[in-house]
């Protein structure tokens, strides 16, 4: 079949395109099919128009020309004249819930249409998260409602989607829960406990206890990551925090690095920042134990983290709190250990007791790759969506 995978932006900074859609483009590749992803990169302008091929994969970055009705008009056009069997919407929301909207109202008797929703983009949402103007908030608002329903097939990444979907009256035979798998590549033979060795040592934490902090800082209260920092440096004085990811808001990065200073934890991070993909496996397998933090929010229900298939891939145990998609890939007592959002105490505990156990982390980490491997390695889930696109 012909498969297209149609984004409502490019594969940077957002990682939809670049995790998600690809993530399931190259099995899909290998079992024959081809692929091509067309997105729109407004985020990056200067990438425009571009056309090449990764893993088997194509990609085409359209021209951004015509404004937001212009972009949208290519970006249909682009699409059909590749003529695909299948065209695939990942998010309901701009460019590729305007695609969606047109191949439904004039191409659907001829081409099999399916949307995806990885996370929730309405009121309660990214609605309420992102610096949209009010008008972008009601076409989003609106677009999402709509995009879901009308569709041959609409993939959800979390049960909370899958939830919303079905509570809108949309037909559980139409909804494919299609979690995520890693948004990283591994190779075995560059995480050997040797070369993790040499990169603890390059980071100056060769004989210290590590905790992993990947994340991009706006998922939870950053005063709670502060205490919490702060609990696990008093029972563990030599930690080292390496912190990975940049924060997608400035004000969240500022309001933590001001509170970690206030509690003496600061001295302790490593603070690397982004990094690139090919390096990610070989650090995220560095660090002794993760955290994973989430406040009980919708937005944070319905999404499902990439970074937590990442830190599975790679056999790292996590300590996170239990707020939607989290507990299907942080078994508690297998792949990590699980604590309710907002239990510091709780948090702490579970942290400085797996740092001081290392037979527990051993079997953690093998526990998390065998659990990945079963649930959520993409070539596994994208023989569901598979047997989705060849429905009649």
């Amino acid at each position: 079949m012909r498969l297209a995978l149609v984004g409502p932006f490019g594969l940077h900074p957002n990682k939809t395109m670049s995790s998600r859609a690809f993530g399931l483009a190259r099995p899909l590749v290998q079992r024959g099919h081809q692929v091509c992803l067309f997105m729109p990169p407004w985020q990056s302008p200067e990438k425009g128009d571009r056309h090449w091929q990764e893993d088997g994969v194509e990609f085409r970055y359209t021209p951004l020309q015509g404004g937001p009705l212009g972009i949208a008009l290519k970006l249909v056009q682009e699409t059909l004249a590749w003529k695909p069997d299948v065209v695939h919407c990942f998010k309901p929301k701009a460019y590729s819930g305007l695609v969606a909207w047109w191949l439904w109202y004039f191409h659907r008797q001829r081409i099999r249409l399916v949307v995806d929703s990885d996370d929730w983009e309405g009121w309660g949402g990214w609605n309420d998260r992102a610096p949209y103007t009010g008008l972008q908030k009601r076409i989003f608002s609106w677009q999402e409602q709509w995009g879901m329903s009308h569709c041959h097939s609409l993939t959800v990444a979390s049960r909370a989607l899958q939830s919303i979907a079905w509570s809108q009256g949309i037909s559980p035979k139409k909804v494919v829960y299609l979690p995520n798998g890693a948004g990283i590549q591994i190779d075995e033979t560059r995480l050997s406990e040797e070369k993790i060795s040499i990169r603890r040592q390059e980071l100056g934490v060769e004989n210290r206890p590590v905790l992993l902090l990947y994340s991009r800082f706006f998922e939870f209260d950053t005063d709670r990551l502060a205490r919490i920092l702060a609990g696990i440096k008093t029972a563990v004085p030599d930690i080292a925090i390496l912190s990975i990811g940049e924060s997608l808001f400035e004000d969240d990065a500022a309001s933590l690095r001001e509170k970690l200073a206030e509690t003496d934890v600061l001295p302790a991070v490593i603070d690397l920042g982004w990094i690139a993909l090919e390096e990610l496996p070989l650090l995220l397998s560095s660090a002794d134990v993760a955290i994973y933090l989430m406040d009980d929010t919708l937005l944070n229900r319905t999404k499902c983290p990439v970074k937590l298939a990442d830190l599975l891939s790679v056999g790292t145990p996590v300590v996170a709190e239990v707020v939607g998609q989290v507990p299907e890939y942080v078994v508690n007592g297998l792949t990590g250990c699980l604590r309710e959002s907002g239990d510091v105490d709780g948090l702490v505990f579970a942290i400085v007791n797996l740092l001081q156990n290392k037979s527990e982390r051993t079997r953690m980490a093998e526990e998390a790759r065998a659990h990945y491997a079963a649930h959520f390695a993409w070539d596994r889930l994208v023989a569901k969506l598979e047997y989705t696109y060849k429905l009649s």
